[in-house]
Order: C-alpha cells, then structure tokens, then sequence
C-alpha cells in the first residue's frame, strides 16, 4: 500500500487535490473528521479529557460539551497543549487502524491532516504533499466558504505555520494560486498523485 500525506493551511486547496486523490481510487482519511468523531464516540477519550479538564467539560448524558472543552483549553497556558497530547494519541491509533483497513482492501490511502508533521503522523507516510496558496487568495476563499469577516479570516490564516514550514517538511508541494482554474489545479494534482502511487 501506498501511503500519502496531504497537509496545508486553510483556505489552500486541499479539497480539490483530495478529490483528484479520490479519482485514482485511493481511500482519504481525514484527520479532522476522526477527532469529532472520536469526541462523539470514544468514552475512553471523554473520561482522559475530563481527569485533566475536569468534569465540568461533560454533559449531563456523560457526552462532551465542545464548547465549554474550547474555553477551558484555549483560556489556561498548558491547557492546549495538554489537549493536543491527549488527543494526539487516541488519534494516531485511530488512523493506523483505518490505514490498515486500507492495505487489507489492497487499496492505496491518504492521510489529510492540518497538523500531520507536529503530530508525527507524516513519519508514516512514504510522500508528504503540501498544498499551498497566497495569503489573501486563502482569506477570500475561507470568507466566501465561510460567510466570515476579512479580520476572523486573517485571524485564522495567521495563527497558522507560514509556507516555509511546509516547503522545508514537505517532499513535495502543490502551489494553487490565482492563475490556475480550479480544473487546471486538479489536473496538475493528477499528474502527481499518478505518480507517486505507480507501483514501485
């Protein structure tokens, strides 16, 4: 099985080269979508967060209040940290389970995911793809998907790694500016994809 890493900033184009990475059959995971899923789900995980957070983050069902986990974690100094490591490795089994689920089907897999060289997780994968854009084509891009302001926007992209970061962790680097249509943009990501999962 082959095993590709997809990361970038919000607002870059990660969705069209996931869906280019589709086409060829290859199964996406999406690394964002397993943690929700596994606040929802995994009570092990509830009960870690609530011995570090306290139990004032649960509901009265015993499930877990996003909103009251968020102001804790993002209004103490350690606390965010605590939380990524928490989280990080009930995560990370979460996606080795799915990966080999994916090399069971004979099928190829990509793992999407915002933080996937902090959190170790692109150490797995045998090509790491960075998909990049310019910072105010991604602030108008995350304005019109989100309905925000131009100043939550520029928030956003800025609380993240600059394009450095990536260029240095990545092998690889799909740049998604204002000059290519979307198609163009998913054809170049093709072209790549097609040739990091020939057989070896």
């Amino acid at each position: 099985m082959k095993l590709i890493g997809i990361t970038g900033p919000t607002g870059a184009g990660k969705t069209t080269a996931l869906g280019a990475l589709e086409e060829l059959g290859t199964v996406i995971i999406d690394a964002d979508a397993v943690y929700h899923r596994l606040l929802a789900e995994s009570a092990a995980l509830r009960a870690a967060l609530a011995e570090r957070f306290g139990r004032e983050i649960l509901d009265g069902a015993g499930g877990l209040d996003r909103k009251r986990l968020g102001a804790v974690a993002f209004s103490k100094g350690q606390a965010l940290s605590d939380l990524n490591k928490i989280t990080a490795d009930f995560i990370r089994k979460e996606l080795e389970r799915l990966c080999a689920q994916a090399e069971a089907e004979g099928r190829n897999a990509a793992i999407d995911a915002i933080r996937l060289i902090e959190s170790g997780v692109g150490t797995r994968c045998g090509a790491i793809v960075g998909v990049l854009a310019p910072k105010e084509l991604r602030i108008r891009r995350i304005m019109a998907r989100e309905g925000i302001s131009y100043e939550y926007a520029l928030s956003r992209v800025e609380a993240q790694p600059e394009d450095a970061f990536f260029r240095r962790h990545c092998q690889y680097i799909l740049y998604n500016d204002a000059a290519k249509t979307r198609e163009a943009f998913r054809a170049e990501a093709l072209r790549l994809f097609r040739r990091l999962l020939e057989p070896a």
